[in-house]
């Protein structure tokens, strides 16, 4: 109230009543209606709405959920929305912590490890203006203090910093996003509560805002992301009012926390939809200039290019969509391998042009395009240390002489490595041959190994044009299968893993990990994984023994980008 006295005596005009939100009205929808099959519904969310009514609170499955259950699709994740505040929530069981500062919710987990679920429940929200919330400025890092202790906070431009006043479910409706994310489902009752039409828009499959989307958009730019992903996702279509100011508005994402903008790339990317997602940022305008590493690998009409680096990141993003489709675990470190590779082999090229060695080159080159593309973001040590291996693997599958084969086929991250190379041949980058070579190795006997390597020696040889290597060469290593050496990187590696393992070449090699949580989850929590099979053991001590002149040759130093040839990204 003292704020709209002041913007009238300073004469600041007041907020248009069409912009404000309408809290709709409620319309309950039965189970002959709404057709939802319980088969499809989560066992654990059903607990948590049955603990939470028992308890005498209300309690419903919401969101997401909802919408992908009305649509007969299996829901990734079941949030949980009640009248109960998180304190309350929190001590109805047994392991559940409350989590968040913009939004306060509570995580309700079962099981343990990677099989664990973690049930997200939020309290029913006020429906806040603008005027009624204190104004700071700055964004979450420069008003640290003045946030402190509020509940209800925006900055200058608008966009909701605090948000944690408790409200009615009516009002809880009216301040998400989109219609057909606004909609309630009590399990028990096998009913739907819809105030904004949300069901008629999810059977014609449109896309609406609730309220003035421009208003929207200020409050959370992130919105103009997930309309994205969505319609990508569902194969809706935005709805032209919805649509209209995504292209204005569009700029305010640049106050977005650079953590925040890296965990909604991934769910456009690694959530089943990955060039769907491409294709409608491009129809939105939103293909360049908002993401970084998007920049590195579309043109400048926002599409893939048609060249070798472009081939390379559409088959990895196909494949990425098909192992969503199957339920098989992706990792985020090496889609996003794929994408910054051709960033990676440009600056790795310029640098041994500049007169670099290969190693350190490419060390250098991967450090520049991390903090060129991805910024100081939450888990980027985990993430960060999977790409490097991925990366730095590849040079060395080009020497195929001595102990080394054997010592890389046993890296943890080998098969990675491997999957790597295998799509950089089906791109057209390297050599077919190569990634059979390998795939030959690794599922070959030791007779079998041996014959490979006495090939790769020949073939060596030929390509050289020597028939006999040079005299006066260096140490031969005798290195035990398993034992640590020295990689690349310089850092001890420990041969772990089943050389024999079965692969294919067209396989991607993503982590067993859990996807990124649809509504709200963190995809950062994904990288920090447990990293345990990476740790280095003490070094053993090597034998060695010096091979007579006559018979010497070392093996290989690392080839340079691409065995130098022309990295595909140079065409970009």
């Amino acid at each position: 109230m003292i704020k709209k006295l002041i913007n009238k005596l300073l004469g600041k005009p007041e907020a248009s009543a069409s912009k404000a939100t309408p809290l709709g009205r409620r319309v309950e929808i039965a189970a002959d209606e709404h057709r939802i099959d319980p088969e499809l519904l989560d066992e654990r969310g059903v607990k948590v709405v049955k603990g939470l009514t028992d308890a005498g609170f209300e309690a419903y499955i919401v969101g997401g959920a909802v919408r992908d259950l009305l649509l007969g699709r299996r829901p990734k994740d079941f949030d949980v929305a009640t009248d109960a505040t998180p304190e309350q929530v929190k001590n109805q069981f047994r392991r559940a912590f409350i989590i968040g500062r913009r939004f306060r919710i509570v995580h309700v987990v079962f099981g343990r490890g990677r099989e664990h679920e973690v049930i997200e429940v939020s309290t029913f929200r006020a429906l806040l203006t603008q005027d009624d919330a204190e104004q700071v400025q700055g964004n979450e890092k420069t008003s640290k203090d003045a946030l402190a202790g509020k509940s209800h906070v925006v900055d200058a431009s608008g966009r909701v910093l605090r948000d944690n006043v408790w409200g009615p479910q009516v009002e809880d409706a009216a301040r998400r996003d989109f219609t057909v994310n606004a909609m309630y489902y009590d399990p028990q009752r096998q009913l739907v509560v819809d105030y904004h039409g949300g069901l008629a828009d999810s059977r014609k499959k449109v896309l609406r805002m609730i309220g003035d989307p421009e208003t929207r958009y200020r409050e959370d730019p992130v919105r103009i992301l997930r309309a994205v992903r969505f319609a990508a996702k569902l194969g809706f279509t935005i709805e032209p009012k919805t649509r209209a100011p995504i292209p204005a508005m569009s700029a305010l994402l640049a106050n977005v926390p650079l953590s925040r903008m890296f965990d909604e790339m991934i769910k456009l990317l690694q959530t089943g939809h990955a060039l769907a997602s491409l294709e409608e940022l491009r129809k939105q305008g939103l293909a360049r200039g908002i993401f970084p590493i998007l920049d590195a690998v579309l043109d400048e009409n926002g599409a893939l290019p048609d060249n070798v680096h472009g081939r390379f990141v559409r088959l990895a993003l196909e494949d990425t969509d098909k192992r969503v489709e199957e339920g098989r675990s992706v990792a985020p470190s090496f889609m996003l391998a794929c994408m910054l590779w051709g960033d990676v082999q440009q600056r790795w090229q310029r640098l041994i042009a500049g007169g670099e060695g290969p190693v350190p080159a490419l060390q250098q080159a991967i450090d520049l395009v991390f903090d060129a593309r991805v910024g100081d973001i939450s888990g980027r040590g985990k993430l960060a240390a999977d790409m490097r291996e991925i990366w730095m693997m590849q040079p060395r599958f080009e020497r195929r002489t001595g102990s080394g084969p054997h010592r890389l086929i046993e890296q943890p991250r080998y098969r990675a490595g491997f999957d790597f190379l295998a799509l950089r041949a089906e791109a057209g980058e390297i050599d077919a041959t190569l990634a059979d070579w390998w795939e030959d190795f690794a599922l070959g006997s030791e007779d079998d190994r041996r014959a490979l390597l006495d090939q790769a020696r020949e073939s060596q040889r030929q390509s050289t044009g020597k028939s006999r290597p040079k005299q006066g060469g260096g140490r031969v290593h005798q290195v035990a299968r398993g034992a640590v050496s020295q990689g690349p990187g310089g850092a001890a590696e420990q041969g772990a893993g089943k050389a024999g393992r079965p692969m294919g070449a067209q396989a991607t090699g993503h982590d067993e990990r859990d996807e990124d949580d649809e509504d709200g989850h963190d995809p950062s929590a994904d990288f920090e994984g447990d990293d345990a099979g990476s740790r280095a053991a003490p070094a053993r001590k090597r034998r060695r023994r010096r091979k007579p002149k006559a018979a010497g040759g070392s093996d290989n130093g690392a080839a340079g980008p691409a065995g130098n040839a022309t990295p595909s990204g140079g065409d970009a």
